[in-house]
């Protein structure tokens, strides 16, 4: 039985051979047979029409440009600045924005002339800074409104339209600021800056350089923020002197007199309106 097994393995195996290599012989010429069908079934069904080759057309000649005489005209969007330099022109302005409202405003002066009296009433951080800034920014909206107003009638709305060009719209919106500058700018003050400055006397003041104008408006601002300070500084220093006075002759000299004098003094700022006062004397000044 068992040596029986080698003689019937072979032929066993030499049986089957014949049988996988004739369907692999099968396989290989249906491949073809396939391929061959689907390229005669996509020739039959594709369009004659657009297999057929099209005839080429006749070139044209060649038609002179007409000119008449006026140029050719390369401008893109008319006049009015594109919105690239208006965007330019924008974040430049918020750049510069602080130094000039600093500078060429009335901002200067409001936020002193608060700073001031706020020491004066003895508080070092009531109001704080940022309402005393926006108090100083709004009423400096409010004085220089009628100056911004002129500067975007001749200048910014003229230039945004196209009917004038950068430098025309700074050199007439620079008359509204100058002329607001020249009126609220000492004669000292602007006397010592064309001194300081070593050029000629200009022969008006309308030909003064801005250069020289803008520092001796801010030293005129300074100055004049100084003397409304002083006045309001005079009233509560004599109320700390006479509340001084009373605790020494009390023989309390060991209690402060601005702690005293601080009920003293909001009374008195309360009473007569003073925030009403400052605001009417700060903005009368500029009329």
């Amino acid at each position: 039985m068992t040596a029986a097994l080698p003689v019937l393995l072979p032929a066993a195996a030499r049986t089957a051979e014949p049988a996988s290599a004739s369907r692999r012989r099968r396989v290989v010429w249906l491949l073809p047979l396939l391929v061959l069908t689907v390229l005669a079934l996509w020739f039959l069904l594709a369009d004659p029409a657009s297999a057929a080759p099209t005839a080429p057309t006749a070139p044209t000649a060649p038609t002179a440009p007409v000119v008449d005489g006026s140029g050719v005209d390369i401008n893109v969007g008319g006049n009015s600045p594109s919105q690239a330099v208006t965007l330019i022109l924008a974040i430049t302005v918020l750049s510069i924005a602080p130094s000039a409202l600093l500078l060429v405003t009335s901002f200067t002066k409001m936020l002193v002339v608060l700073s001031l009296t706020r020491n004066a009433l003895g508080l070092a951080s009531s109001p704080p800074n940022q309402v005393l800034t926006g108090i100083a920014l709004f009423l400096t909206i409010f004085v220089m409104g009628p100056v911004f107003g002129d500067i975007n009638d001749v200048a910014v709305q003229p230039y945004l339209d196209g009917t004038i060009t950068a430098s025309q719209a700074y050199d007439v919106g620079e008359a509204p600021l100058k002329t607001f500058l020249l009126d609220n700018t000492r004669d000292d003050e602007l006397k010592l800056m064309i001194g300081l400055s070593g050029e000629e006397k200009p022969a008006d003041e309308a030909s003064v350089s801005m250069l020289t104008l803008i520092p001796a408006f801010v030293l005129s601002e300074l100055k004049s923020a100084f003397i409304i300070g002083l006045v309001i500084f005079i009233p509560f220093l004599v109320l700390d002197m006479l509340v001084s006075a009373a605790l020494m002759s009390m023989g309390m000299m060991m209690v402060p007199p601005s702690v005293v004098a601080l009920p003293f003094k909001l009374l008195l700022f309360v009473m007569v309106d003073g925030w009403a006062l400052i605001t009417t004397a700060l903005v009368g000044s500029y009329s």
